[in-house]
């Protein structure tokens, strides 16, 4: 098994995701162009600033996942290299620390954030505030569908690694 492939892969379909964050915040903010462009009521010009808000945090997600994993990308044959069975550990450890992020925040707090805003519709009239939860259940969604898939992605590299280092004699 090539590890530095396995893991070059994983890294790519990383970036793809980072991708698919911008491509989605790209999409928010021609939204917020949109309503207040074209929007007519209140209701469609309440939605400007609340997507506008949600178009750049979801850029900045994936610019912030972008730049760092191309940069990790080129350092994966390096670090295998100069140690073998320490970059299979760290790879590990840093996939457990991250899947037990994933566990809290986004299979725990994005549903709970979602609820919340679905519940609070119903007792907020104003445009305002209605555009805004509507456009955070949006951008909660965005974030829940992409990163669920990561999660998948990460524990069957997790796996792979796993499967990787049993092929090294264990630490004296």
């Amino acid at each position: 098994m090539d590890i530095v492939k396995t893991a070059t892969v994983w890294m790519r379909a990383e970036m793809l995701s980072a991708a698919f964050f911008i491509l989605f915040g790209l999409s928010f903010l021609l939204a917020s162009l949109g309503f207040w462009q074209l929007g007519r009521t209140d209701m469609a010009r309440a939605y400007v600033v609340p997507m506008l808000v949600a178009g750049t945090l979801i850029l900045i997600i994936g610019v912030g996942l972008f730049v760092p994993s191309q940069a990790r990308l080129t350092s994966f044959p390096a670090a295998y290299a100069i140690d073998s069975a320490g970059f299979i550990a760290e790879e590990i450890a840093r996939a457990d620390k991250v899947l037990n992020e994933y566990r809290i925040v986004v299979f725990r707090v994005i549903p709970l954030i979602i609820a919340a805003c679905a519940l609070a519709i119903l007792y907020f009239e104003t445009p305002l505030w209605r555009a805004s939860l509507i456009t955070t259940i949006g951008m909660m969604a965005v974030i829940l569908v992409i990163d669920t898939n990561a999660s998948a992605r990460l524990a069957s590299y997790r796996e792979q690694l796993v499967l990787a280092g049993k092929s090294f004699p264990p630490p004296m």
